[in-house]
């Protein structure tokens, strides 16, 4: 939509659509090969991607050797924005929803990045909200399913902290919710 009014796309694919990502996946199939070929990890998932070098210079030089295959034979245009050379342990690289540091040793680890953080406890704080005018089994069931998919989603992260930290903080909230159901002195007591 432009100014209100909805015209029509002659080129690209309609973005959060079901068939985005497949068609993702069969036109980066040609740049997996041409990577794997060229011997750089990488990871992709549909359209994101990251791509590990050693140094800086062989990440530009990657960068400037993968740019034209994309643009050229795949015929796509690379978003000059979202493109980055960065060190994986910096805070600004989040790819899915995930953050990443380096342990001793040089071993690269994944934990939740920042802002998903702070989005599960933004989402933790709209769910056991005391004006939320929904009953307990409601409230239950909607913050069972919500932690058991963040959850899952991190399982295999480090997140051992934050979930800590994270409970106890979630804990008090639900001990607020029941406080104000108990309308009775003689209960609250």
């Amino acid at each position: 939509m432009e100014d209100g009014k909805s015209t029509p796309n002659t080129i690209g694919t309609p973005q959060g659509g079901p068939i985005s990502p497949i068609l993702a996946n069969i036109m980066l199939n040609e740049l997996d090969k041409k990577l794997e070929e060229r011997g750089h990890p990488f990871v992709r998932y549909a359209d994101d991607m990251m791509i590990f070098c050693k140094s800086r210079k062989a990440a530009e030089r990657t960068l400037a050797n993968i740019k034209p295959f994309i643009e050229k034979k795949l015929f796509l245009k690379l978003n000059e924005e979202k493109t980055k050379i960065r060190y994986i342990g910096s805070s600004d690289v989040k790819f899915l929803g995930f953050g990443f540091y380096a342990e001793k040793g040089g071993k690269i680890k994944d934990k939740p990045h920042q802002k998903s953080k702070d989005k599960c406890v933004k989402r933790l704080r709209e769910i056991t909200s005391r004006s939320r005018g929904q009953s307990l089994d409601a409230f239950r069931k909607q913050l069972s399913e919500f932690v058991r998919g963040w959850v899952n989603y991190f399982l295999r992260s480090d997140m051992a902290i934050f979930v800590r930290d994270t409970d106890k903080w979630l804990r008090r909230r639900i001990r607020q919710i029941y406080w104000k159901q108990w309308k009775k002195i003689s209960t609250k007591r």
